[in-house]
């Protein structure tokens, strides 16, 4: 999601962490506890969700506390589109199928007359979505299968590296959420697991998300299609197939989650309904949990919407998260800042 150098902008110069490693000092309290003299969430508003957050990690560190987690079992998972990343006015990797479309349309005249395709070669955004699930499906399908999964991950990393958004005119990797990345790192620093749990295309993913996030691609679950192995003459590949294997969403995810991880969460963030049963999942961890869902409430700096949305509802989440006490952020009067490029104005 290569411009992947989105992590390099919250090092500074080398001489300012120079400086300021000196000036910020590290006290090692325990093993598995940190404590540091520097905020580790500096782009979030002081409040009740960043105090939430930091009193959970350090209730759950510390062995002392009656809920004190071991570190092999501080799994934390997060869902990607509008949690880690923006997801409007579309799915980020509906715009790069769009473009997949447009690219491959020369070898296939037929789309002229054909819908989805229709629509998308005649920037027909309405048709588009009107076509559903079934023509979004077939849209995937034609441009995301056929191929090796080493020539998927060379199309997505080339997309990257040329595609801007249409609000912003910014890569789409530059468009992932400051404050969440502080939160992983401050996770991590803390010996939490972090784990990406995502309807995303699993293979659309992996090939951006470490350099983005720090988040390596072997901790990434995802919507995925069906792939076989070719011995190819002796040069072995793997093939994705125009096939569904698994819908990493919903009820999926807590799945997804058993499947591939092995481990309940104790920690889990959304942004939608899709993430409701992976909230509820973590919930019911016998450990002392954490569930944390974005509320994208900012129509200045980024998008406001919940229950009605076309993308991201966040309807049943939203009235679940308060009834049960669970945390959300209120992104406009939460967070200092949204993007990392912001940090350079």
């Amino acid at each position: 999601m290569k411009n992947m150098a989105i992590l390099s902008i919250f090092f500074l110069l080398l001489t300012s962490c120079l400086k300021q490693a000196e000036n910020n000092q590290v006290e090692v309290v325990a093993k598995d506890t940190i404590t540091t003299s520097v905020d580790p969430l500096p782009s979030w508003n002081e409040g009740v969700t960043k105090d939430a957050i930091i009193n959970y990690v350090e209730d759950v560190t510390k062995k002392e506390s009656d809920n004190y987690i071991p570190e092999i079992d501080r799994i934390a998972t997060f869902d990607n589109d509008g949690t880690l990343w923006s997801e409007q006015p579309a799915y980020f990797q509906l715009f790069f199928a769009i473009d997949r479309v447009k690219a491959m349309a020369k070898d296939h005249p037929e789309w002229k007359n054909k819908q989805p395709f229709k629509a998308v070669l005649e920037n027909d955004i309405n048709s588009l979505m009107a076509s559903g699930e079934k023509g979004l499906m077939e849209l995937i399908m034609k441009t995301h299968a056929g191929i090796t999964t080493d020539e998927f991950e060379k199309l997505v990393t080339d997309w990257l590296a040329t595609a801007k958004h249409p609000r912003f005119n910014k890569p789409y990797n530059e468009l992932i959420y400051q404050p969440m990345l502080e939160l992983l790192d401050y996770l991590r620093a803390n010996q939490f697991k972090t784990f990406i749990v995502s309807g995303g295309g699993i293979e659309f993913m992996r090939p951006w998300v470490e350099e983005a996030y720090g988040i390596p691609k072997d901790q990434v679950v995802g919507s995925s299609i069906a792939t076989e192995y070719d011995y190819n003459n002796g040069a072995p590949v793997i093939r994705r197939l125009s096939k569904i294997d698994f819908i990493d969403d919903k009820a999926g995810k807590p799945v997804g989650i058993n499947k591939f991880i092995g481990r309940k969460p104790v920690f889990a963030s959304g942004n939608s309904d899709g993430d409701l049963q992976m909230m509820q999942w973590t919930d019911s961890n016998s450990y002392k949990s954490f569930q944390i869902y974005v509320h994208h409430t900012d129509t200045e700096r980024e998008w406001a919407y919940d229950r009605e949305s076309h993308i991201g509802q966040f309807n049943k989440g939203l009235d679940e998260a308060s009834e049960k006490g669970w945390t959300v952020i209120d992104m406009k009067n939460d967070w200092k800042i949204i993007y990392p490029f912001e940090l350079e104005q």
